[in-house]
This record gives structure tokens, sequence and C-alpha cells, in this order.
């Protein structure tokens, strides 16, 4: 075999070693920080909830008169309003981990809900507007959609039915809002929400 290519075989394996060793590494300090946070999580008292950033659902300004013999229409008038009784919190972005060790372990179980409900609201909201849009009425779906990002909502259609409104109308300073609002997210889906805007609009940015 040649001298200078079996050096080089395992020169290639020396550094593949050393990379692997480093991941190893890395991962296990990773694992041992996240185990670490959870241990002082787990530790922490139940706090006040007074500070969370309740949603009230403005269910009067919304268009419950438009398509309210479609059942699906009264689907989402009725699951918002049983969520008008409720409390609802955007928690998206949090780990279980973050909201112990923020509002202590005894209060996970009702965050938890209140995230669901927030769920709950925005996936209905987009039912909602995409219903009416499809039947004509996309200006009456505007404030279905703004509310929903005015709550930090990280469905990405929403933004881009927005989008695709205020474009229609030349209204371009308020697709520059939406971007600002996605910059703003905690979620996963803020690259790509801000990142399609910027490629669609780019006379925009």
């Amino acid at each position: 075999m040649n001298l200078a290519f079996l050096a080089s075989l395992i020169a290639l394996f020396l550094i593949i070693s050393i990379n692997v060793k480093k991941q190893a590494k890395a991962h296990k300090q990773q694992e041992d920080e996240f185990w670490n946070r959870e241990r002082r999580a787990n530790s922490v008292r139940r706090k006040s909830l007074d500070g969370l950033q309740y949603i009230n659902i403005p269910l009067e300004s919304f268009p419950t008169h438009l398509l309210n013999e479609n059942p699906d229409v009264q689907e989402c008038i009725n699951i918002l309003e049983s969520l008008t009784s409720q409390k609802v919190v955007n928690l998206t972005g949090y780990s279980n981990t973050d909201l112990k060790l923020e509002y202590g372990t005894a209060n996970i179980s009702v965050l938890t809900e209140y995230d669901q409900n927030y769920t709950v609201l925005i996936r209905t909201l987009q039912k909602w507007a995409d219903i009416l849009t499809e039947a004509g009425y996309a200006k009456e779906s505007v404030g279905l959609l703004e509310f929903a990002v005015s709550t930090g909502t990280d469905i990405s259609r929403t933004y881009y039915m927005l989008a695709e409104y205020y474009a229609s109308r030349g209204r371009y300073d308020e697709i520059d809002r939406l971007r600002g609002a996605a910059k703003n997210l905690r979620s996963g889906n803020r690259d790509i929400i801000v990142r399609h805007l910027q490629e669609s609009y780019p006379d925009v940015f």
C-alpha cells in the first residue's frame, strides 16, 4: 500500500475520531445541563401567575353575522365563546423546565392547560378565516388574522394570508409590520415566516 495514502487514511481516521469524541462530550455537557436545570426546576415552589399575559378574546368585534348558518363557522364561534370564560396564555417556545423554573412545579398542569387553550384559539381563528376567505369575505377575515398575530401566533398561513391581502391593496407598510411581529416569535417557525415574507415581497424590505 502506498505510504502516502496510508498516512492520509490514518490522518482522516484520527480527525473523525477526534470529532466524534468532541460531539460526544458536547452532547454529554448538554445532557448534564438539562438535568441540572430540571432538578432545580423541580424544587421551585409555586409562584403567582398574576404576571402572565392573559388573552382576552374580543368576540363581539368578529364577523359572527357572516355564514353563521355554516356548521363549521358555527363551530368556530362556539369554540371561541367557550374560550372567553377560560384562561388563555401563549407559552409557545417555553419548555416545561422553563415554566417550572419561572412559576414553580405545582403550576405546570394549569400552565399547560392555558397553553392548550391558546393552541385551540389560533387554530380556530385560522379555520374561520379560511372559510370566510374561500367564500369571498377576505376583508372580513382580516380582523381574525390580525388578532391572531397580535397574540403571537406562529401559524405561518396567518402571516401569508395577511401579507397577500395587504399587497393586493398596496398596504406594504403592513407587510413590514408583519415581518417585525414574526421576528419576535419564540417559535421555530419564526425564521421560516420571516424568510418567506422577505422573498415574496423583496421590494418592501
